[in-house]
């Protein structure tokens, strides 16, 4: 039995996430059927992450058991030719027995897309969030540095069956860059909970809108309530950017 770690990239546009559900086709589904069209048997998947409907990857890792012999390389290059054209294996390497791509991960970053114009950008559609009020990258950034740090993060979390227990994580950076026309928000931390970044990306474009004090960040997280942040921002702007192990 070998443990493979898989390095795949997504474009998730068309897929309800990760996880395989019953409503919808999901990556996990389309790289199970074709990892067993490779290895000729179904093989139990550790995904490093669960990423909502639309939310794109730069970089998921998926760890596996096979006891296939092919090597790596040409276990990713036969990948490629199974996968759909919005799914693509990066990379494939054998590692130790107990390693797991969730548990064995260190932190995650993830990037948040603005297109911060007065006319929407095509080619950005489904890939980034359309915004066409001010927004002062720098005031933002400043004040999004009061995410840094292990807080209890309750107030930036959507509340469901999948959250339970401990809900501090530690957020090791937050930035807020311009290029253009474009906005990127850029967060890296331990452990995310559902919902957490696109909930400070809402929080942000609220302080942007004048409806949230742009030094209220503190106070919400000592709030430990929903309400007290602000909306869950759109799906199409978040991508996992990075994993690290």
């Amino acid at each position: 039995m070998r443990n493979i770690l898989i390095t795949i990239s997504y474009d998730g546009k068309c897929y309800h996430g990760w996880q395989i559900q019953h409503n919808g086709i999901t990556v996990q589904e389309v790289f199970q059927k074709a990892l067993a069209s490779v290895v000729g048997e179904f093989c139990e998947l550790k995904g490093c992450s669960r990423t909502d409907s639309g939310v794109h990857a730069n970089m998921y890792c998926v760890s596996v058991k096979i006891t296939h012999p092919i090597p790596c390389e040409r276990l990713m290059h036969a990948l490629n030719r199974w996968l759909p054209e919005d799914v693509v294996c990066l990379g494939c390497k054998e590692v130790d027995d107990s390693f797991h791509a969730r548990y064995n991960c260190k932190s995650k970053e993830y990037i948040y897309k603005i297109w911060n114009a007065q006319t929407r950008n095509p080619f950005l559609n489904g890939y980034a969030l359309f915004y066409r009020y001010p927004l002062d990258a720098e005031r933002l950034n400043i004040a999004a540095q009061a995410y840094v740090g292990t807080h209890d993060f309750t107030s930036f979390c959507t509340l469901d069956k999948r959250e339970k227990g401990d809900f501090t994580r530690t957020v090791k950076k937050f930035t807020v860059q311009r290029d253009g026309d474009l906005v990127t928000m850029t967060v890296e931390a331990d452990g995310f909970l559902y919902n957490m970044v696109r909930i400070m990306v809402g929080t942000l474009l609220e302080m942007a809108q004048g409806k949230l004090a742009y030094d209220s960040i503190p106070s919400i997280i000592e709030a430990q309530d929903r309400a007290a942040s602000g909306f869950t921002a759109q799906a199409c702007g978040l991508y996992l950017n990075k994993v690290n192990y």
